[in-house]
Formats: structure tokens, C-alpha cells, sequence
């Protein structure tokens, strides 16, 4: 009767583990998920910034170089004409250095000619909170992102057609993902925007 038991349990056993080569049915939740992460980010309401949750202080200061933690956490400003995409004209997206949400696209900037970069409008108006910055003798729109909560720099009604506006942003807040790596880091659902011929 021991055997038999034995066996039983041992066959039950086998039977519960994939055989080789066998995948999408058989492997577990977590190994899918380490499987394909591009996938997932492109899910739409599932990106992974949507669940961002912001590190530490310290976290941040390991994470970033000096200078982008200065501009996010603590609304400081780079030098102009000397930031890495104020004449950046390759098609793509900018995200949040921090969190990685989309914030401007590469179809919507223009040269301001004030040495940063700047667009006429975000790639996603729900990634941009507009808060009053009466930091110097005049109000300002101080623009953060939303779910990195980092200062990228400030809009302004100066700005070009159709919208009028002039988001002047710093390059040490955003990272910028050119159109040929959007769908290897999770952006493809943006492809679409480089796929029509550009507004003049």
C-alpha cells in the first residue's frame, strides 16, 4: 500500500511540471511576466508609470546625476544651448528621466531660440500638471510631471500654432526614446504618431 502511494504521489508530481519546450500554458505568472515587459508596458492602461511609485531621496540621488536630480526634486534650471536636446531633431519621444511617462513628442517641438527645448503641446496632457511658481517677481506655470512629480520647467502663452503655447522644458528631467527603440522599451502604442507625414 506504501508504494502504491509513493507512486502515485511521485506521478502526480511529474505531472505538474512542463515537459521541455512547453511554455505558454504551462510556466507561471511571474515567468511570463519577466517574458515579455515590452508587452506590457504597451498595455493600454497598465503602463508601468501609471503605477509608479517615487524612490526614496536617496534612491533618486543614486539613480540620477546631479544635475537631473537638481531640476526635478529641487525646480532647478540648466544652462541654455547647453543641455543635450535644446537642437535635438530626431523623431521620437520624450519621457520622465524618473518615472518614464510619455511626455512630449518629437512632432511637436520647435526651435524657440531660447537654448532649451521646447513643444507647443504635450504627447499626453494627463502626464503634465500646471502649478503657479511665484518663485521670481512674476507668476509663472511651473509644468511637473504627474506621476514622477519632477519639475521639468515651465509653459508660457509665447508659443507657436495651433495651441499658442510654449512648454520650455529642461533636457536633464526627460530622456528621449528615438522612434526605432519605442516598441523594445514599451512605448510602440506611440509608433502611430511617426507614421504620418509631418505637420509644416
Amino acid at each position: 500500500m506504501k508504494t502504491t502511494l509513493a507512486t502515485i504521489a511521485a506521478l502526480l508530481v511529474l505531472a505538474c511540471q512542463p515537459a521541455a519546450g512547453e511554455r505558454a500554458d504551462t510556466v507561471s505568472s511571474r515567468d511570463e511576466t519577466a517574458a515579455a515587459p515590452a508587452a506590457r508596458a504597451a498595455a493600454p492602461g497598465k503602463e508601468p508609470w501609471r503605477m509608479f511609485e517615487k524612490p526614496s531621496d536617496e534612491e533618486l540621488k543614486a539613480k540620477l546625476t546631479p544635475q537631473q536630480y537638481q531640476v526635478t526634486q529641487h525646480e532647478g534650471t540648466e544652462p541654455p544651448f547647453r543641455n543635450e536636446y535644446w537642437d535635438n531633431k530626431a523623431e521620437g519621444i520624450y519621457v520622465d528621466v524618473v518615472s518614464g511617462e510619455p511626455l512630449f513628442s518629437s512632432r511637436e517641438k520647435y526651435d524657440s531660440g531660447t537654448g532649451w527645448p521646447s513643444f507647443w503641446q504635450p504627447i499626453e496632457k494627463d502626464n503634465v500638471v500646471e502649478r503657479t511658481d511665484r518663485k521670481l517677481f512674476v507668476a509663472r506655470t511651473e509644468v511637473r510631471s504627474k506621476h514622477g512629480d519632477s519639475h521639468l520647467g515651465h509653459v508660457f502663452n509665447d508659443g507657436p500654432r495651433p495651441t499658442g503655447l510654449r512648454y520650455c522644458m529642461n533636457s536633464a528631467a526627460m530622456r528621449f526614446i528615438p522612434v526605432d527603440r519605442l516598441e523594445a522599451e514599451g512605448y510602440g502604442q506611440y509608433l502611430a504618431l511617426f507614421q504620418q507625414p509631418k505637420a509644416e
